[in-house]
């Protein structure tokens, strides 16, 4: 997430919130520590998984405490993550009408403050109907870490690619041929560099990714956004698992039984029909 810097904080009565940063909770785009689909993040925040999706809005009122303040106008959240990212300066002011709720304590980590107020803490018990919200813990390897991990491989694809040797590929896929069409058990018959319950996991991925195919899974599970040329950048997720891949390049799975451990699986003859499929039922931004 960016912070606004100073000029962008809201400013206003003691009931004003101060904004220091936004995101966006859509089908194609939403916080993935949260939840593996669309569905199952908006269940973290206790809201219905409505097709446009929501604005949220991260900031600390005149006494310093956080809220949550969830709108429905996505557009203007939008912009104005949209102009942080170019670092321009952008005032997020939602008017009362768009608010559907505002919600005590941060769902997400936030690492700025609002300038002239109290540190940030949760609201005292009284102006609150529920339980404050807080980030998933990431301290240890889990769920939240994985889709953390597979965001940060999105992010920085050329880093993570340059890590992997294509010979590694290759001589995989000539030992699964060789021998009279006698499969060499080690390694997968889809190419990935990868032995013991990894090679397995990756197996079970790979089977999952493609049951997606044939029976759609909740909204927000596949999703695909751009990459360089023609290429797409695939995201995909299940139960226990995160995979990044390019629809011309290779793919990366994570698995929650793997700790910290990035599996990189390459084309062989199944993972580029496999991401082609993927794509043509993956959610893409509006």
């Amino acid at each position: 997430m960016a912070g606004t810097d100073e000029d962008a904080v809201a400013t206003g009565d003691d009931d004003a919130l101060y904004v220091l940063t936004a995101v966006l909770l859509t089908p194609a785009k939403f916080p993935s520590v949260l939840g593996d689909d669309y569905p199952e993040a908006c269940a973290a925040l206790d809201l219905a998984p409505l097709a446009d999706g929501y604005g949220i809005v991260l900031g600390q009122d005149g006494d310093g405490a956080r809220w949550t303040v969830v709108i429905d106008d996505v557009s203007l959240v939008a912009v104005a993550i949209a102009s942080w990212d170019c670092g321009m300066e952008h005032e997020l002011s939602p008017d009362e009408r768009t608010v559907v709720c505002a919600l005590p304590g941060w769902p997400l980590a936030v690492a700025v403050a609002a300038p002239g107020v109290p540190a940030p803490h949760d609201p005292a018990p009284d102006l609150a109907e529920r339980a404050p919200l807080s980030p998933p813990d990431t301290t240890n390897w889990g769920p939240a870490q994985r889709r953390l991990g597979a965001d940060e491989i999105a992010l920085q694809w050329a880093t993570w690619r340059e890590q992997i040797d294509d010979d590694e590929f290759v001589t995989a896929e000539s030992r699964t041929r060789a021998e009279d069409g006698t499969q060499d058990e080690s390694t997968p018959q889809d190419g990935s560099a990868t032995d013991g319950r990894g090679r397995s996991g990756v197996r079970r991925v790979l089977a999952e990714a493609r049951s997606y195919v044939d029976t759609p899974p909740p909204l927000g599970r596949v999703r695909s956004s751009f990459a360089t040329g023609d290429a797409r950048t695939l995201r995909a997720d299940g139960p226990g698992w995160s995979m990044v891949a390019r629809t011309d390049d290779i793919a990366f799975v994570l698995l929650d039984e793997e700790p910290g451990e990035v599996l990189p699986v390459g084309r062989g003859p199944e993972l580029p029909g496999l991401l082609e499929a993927l794509d043509k039922m993956a959610v893409r931004p509006s």
